[in-house]
């Protein structure tokens, strides 16, 4: 059933008008801790909404994707630093750099499958995190981390020490913005094709696809929202450490966007959501966080194959049914 126009309007400005209030509630409350973990939300989403692309429309399957988050932070810094580019060019220029990467590494890995594509990335990932941990001369600091450069627009300096709420609006533009790309991408031609191959490969093939083509732009998208993710999150905290790109956060990333739901608008972001908060609850547990997501997984694949987001449907259109068989039955 298609939806009416009013219907769309609600379900994208209604949650736009409460994220904008919400760095006033914030800021009334003095609740600072609060903006650190809006910050960390939406970076998730843009993330997860990249992971989306590559498996809840393309089916393929990342377990890597931390070493595009390593080379969107790295990369941004390490261009301001040695070439003396503005930041907010490197914030852009590192996520192309991560694309040009993600597709080069998906042309060999294009024809693998299921497990055996896992195992190329997660492959991925820990080169480039043995790169960051071990790197040459030491230009990223290796295991200490390195200091990287703020970022500041018209002289305001956005990070959660410098105006949160300024930092906020900054952060929830390049969510909204990247959000409308990939809903651009996923009602394209691109986006009928990916669907066509998650479907069957094969049959897409026969039908003039072309498979590889198409899992590759998959692949080099994903990986720069990823890593345009990871230059924010390098220039917002202002430090980057080995520690925070290793295969824990490719399964955090997995683990947020089978929550949401996959192939949706707003999975990522529910996923991100929720995931960002049971981490604060869990810090004190963080040496086992892989075992925590790894039962998350097995609980949603289980009970929730749809995600967060798909359940709700389902719930809707459950109740949409049970209403419209009394209608019926009272005539």
């Amino acid at each position: 059933m298609q939806k009416s126009k009013k219907h769309v309007l609600i379900e994208n400005l209604g949650p736009l008008a409460v994220a904008l209030i919400i760095p006033f509630v914030f800021n009334a409350l003095n609740f600072p801790f609060g903006f650190a973990i809006s910050v960390t939300i939406m970076l998730f989403i843009i993330a997860a909404s990249g992971m989306d692309i590559l498996f809840g429309y393309s089916g393929q399957m990342s377990m890597g994707h931390a070493g595009f988050y390593a080379i969107g932070a790295y990369g941004s810094a390490l261009i301001t630093i040695h070439l003396g580019i503005p930041v907010l060019a490197s914030i852009l220029i590192a996520p192309v750099l991560a694309a040009a990467v993600g597709a080069l590494l998906a042309y060999p890995a294009a024809k693998l499958k299921f497990h055996f594509l896992a195992l190329a990335t997660i492959a991925f990932g820990q080169i480039i995190f043995q790169l960051v941990l071990q790197s040459p001369g030491g230009i990223t600091g290796d295991a200490v981390g390195l200091r990287v450069p703020r970022l500041e627009l018209f002289g305001i300096r956005l990070d959660l020490m410098g105006n949160q709420i300024a930092t906020f609006f900054f952060l929830l533009f390049a969510v909204v913005v990247m959000l409308i790309v990939k809903s651009n991408i996923v009602n394209s031609r691109v986006g009928r094709a990916l669907l066509a191959i998650r479907e069957n490969a094969h049959a897409a093939d026969g039908m003039g696809v072309n498979v590889r083509k198409y899992k590759i732009i998959a692949f080099a998208v994903s990986a720069f929202f990823v890593a345009l993710s990871g230059s924010l999150f390098a220039h917002i905290v202002g430090w980057v450490s080995p520690d925070g790109f290793n295969e824990t956060q490719s399964v955090l990333f997995v683990t947020i966007l089978l929550l949401g739901g996959t192939a949706s608008k707003w999975g990522p972001v529910a996923g991100a959501v929720v995931i960002t908060i049971l981490q604060e609850q869990l810090r004190q547990w963080a040496n086992i966080s892989v075992f925590i997501y790894g039962i998350i997984l097995l609980f949603v694949i289980w009970l929730m194959p749809g995600g967060i987001v798909g359940t709700v449907k389902d719930l809707f259109n459950r109740l949409r049914k049970s209403r419209n068989l009394q209608e019926k039955g009272g005539k």
